[in-house]
């Protein structure tokens, strides 16, 4: 062999070998093993109509398989060995961290939504602003009862109420259900404890305290320029309330007047006939007492003179049918947010302490929302008269729909650990690179893509989330500038609802709202809430 052929470089070679990149070498195999995964989750989610938890799952295999993955790396060894799984890591990594803050605040939001918080809240705002400002009061309903509840429980709850005022004015609906529906979606979109931002801060390795302070800088104003947008779109387009959802509304309302007076009514029954009793054995003993000691009248009469007081203090109101006061919504939303910001920034503002070490351990997002709970358990539940049972009952019917979300964030995880796994990221992360884009930037791009094409957020944020997270390692980004581009993300998540996102459907009809207008004012709402919120991402992000 010659000295020459002895001296030339060995050729680069990708990570693993196999799959795809027999017939594609390097970079440009791993490339296109991304985009044709890619376009396989659209084509599954899109056309094949695949449930996106199978879908990410399906595509996580084959794009691993493609890459040149071993079915050992992706799925391990039925015996123990040194070998990790990264189906199993990559879904476990995430749902450790993610399953329980959104567990914890699902059951927060079935309370404050079962105890009635979200009507006195709309109610005691549409009192405070007046009917001229009735839009503002229903957008700060949206905003603040959207931190605890889902989107679209918050439409159910609160929809009844968007109702009545738009028929006590006369106007069209649009004019308060838009500014409600961009307080819910800012909500959902941006704050924890919704499953897109929580799954965002666990990949990106954020702390929960930096994306609520980020969320809340970059919210705020995108939600301003919505409710402009709103209050714009709702002087031009006149939308009728749908008489079927305000009759059923009435309806409802109907039977719950009837439920309480039917308890009322059973309660004065009890009431009496336990009086009654009584009376008549204090008649009784009095009676006896009056043929052995000289029949004593004052005495057989104290049964009798009983029963009125006892019927006056029965009660006209049960306590659970009292209104829930307003400072209580705010007591039971506001305490885990302040404690996590407090053990955010405690880490800043003190040196190693014993005081540290409380603050950090009451901040941290398991405990704080787990106390949050406990709090809406007694102020909202065991103190208003409700059952151990009834708590119960509520709590576990709350978490059924979570299992979809939570399988959904963890295929995503698995996503994400494929692409790293094989070194696709990497290759991700040189081709970004050369581009010339910020990374911020190229988040958004990425989540709007996704967003437009499958419809669902919180998949367009996980599936984001893995590409970009390859992309910001190594750059020795700060926790703020980090919570930075996961708002970013967040924002291309919500870019543009159509029709095949389930969210621009449960507007249209819930709100009598046709297809047409639909697009007119919830597509461009959502698109204003996006591009408004990124703006002030990326602007931010210059300086931190």
């Amino acid at each position: 062999m010659s000295p020459l052929l002895a001296a030339a470089p060995a050729p680069e070679t990708p990570p693993h070998t196999g799959g795809l990149l027999l017939l594609l070498d390097g970079t440009a195999g791993l490339l296109t093993v991304a985009a044709l995964g890619i376009v396989l989750l659209l084509v599954l989610i899109i056309k094949v109509r695949l449930q996106p938890f199978v879908a990410l799952l399906a595509v996580s295999i084959a794009v691993g398989l493609s890459a040149g993955l071993s079915v050992t790396e992706l799925f391990g060894t039925v015996q123990r060995s040194t070998s990790v799984s990264m189906i199993e890591s990559g879904m476990g990594g995430i749902l450790g961290h993610v399953a329980i803050i959104i567990g914890l605040g699902t059951m927060l939001g079935a309370i404050l939504e079962v105890s009635g918080g979200a009507e006195a809240l709309s109610t005691r705002l549409l009192n405070l602003f007046g009917e001229k400002r009735a839009p503002l009061a229903m957008g700060l309903t949206g905003l603040i009862f959207g931190v605890p509840v889902f989107f679209d429980v918050g439409i159910f709850v609160l929809a009844p109420i968007v109702y009545a005022a738009a028929k006590r004015s006369g106007k069209s609906i649009l004019l308060y259900c838009m500014p409600l529906l961009a307080g819910l979606s800012m909500t959902h979109a941006f704050l924890p404890p919704h499953p897109g931002p929580v799954a965002a801060a666990g990949l990106f390795k954020v702390d929960l305290g930096w994306v609520i302070l980020m969320g809340i800088v970059v919210g705020i104003p995108a939600v301003l320029a919505a409710w402009a947008y709103a209050a714009w779109i709702g002087k031009r387009l006149f939308v009728p309330v749908p008489q079927d959802m305000l009759e059923a509304a009435d309806e409802a309302k109907a039977a719950v007047a009837e439920e309480r007076a039917a308890r009322r009514a059973a309660a004065r029954s009890t009431t009496a006939t336990a009086t009654a009793t009584g009376a008549g054995a204090g008649a009784g003993a009095g009676a006896g007492a009056g043929v052995g000691v000289g029949g004593k009248g004052p005495e057989s009469g104290s049964g009798a003179d009983s029963a009125p007081v006892a019927l006056a203090d029965a009660p006209d109101e049960d306590p659970a049918e009292q209104p829930v006061p307003l400072g209580t919504v705010f007591l039971i939303i506001g305490t885990p947010l302040l404690l996590i910001l407090a053990a955010t920034f405690s880490s800043i503002a003190l040196d190693p302490s014993t005081l540290r070490s409380v603050i950090e351990f009451f901040g941290h997002p398991f405990v704080a929302l787990t106390i949050a709970l406990l709090m809406a358990y007694y102020l909202l539940g065991i103190r208003r008269g409700w059952s151990r049972k009834s708590l119960e009952t509520v709590s576990t019917s709350s978490l059924k729909p979570v299992g979809n979300i939570l399988l959904v964030v963890g295929a995503g995880g698995v996503f994400g650990a494929v692409l790293k796994g094989s070194g696709i990221a990497d290759a991700l992360a040189d081709t970004f690179n050369d581009v010339g884009l910020p990374v911020i930037v190229l988040a958004w791009l990425i989540s709007v893509v996704l967003r437009v094409a499958q419809g669902s957020a919180t998949v367009a944020i996980v599936t984001t989330a893995g590409i970009v997270v390859p992309l910001v390692e190594g750059q020795d980004l700060s926790q703020a500038h980090l919570a930075l581009i996961i708002m970013a993300i967040s924002a291309g998540s919500i870019f543009a609802s159509h029709v095949n996102d389930g969210g621009f459907w449960i507007v249209a009809k819930y709100f009598g709202i046709s297809e047409r207008d639909t697009l007119k004012s919830w597509t461009v709402l959502e698109t204003v809430l996006s591009v408004a919120g990124f703006a002030m991402a990326a602007a931010l992000s210059v300086f931190i």
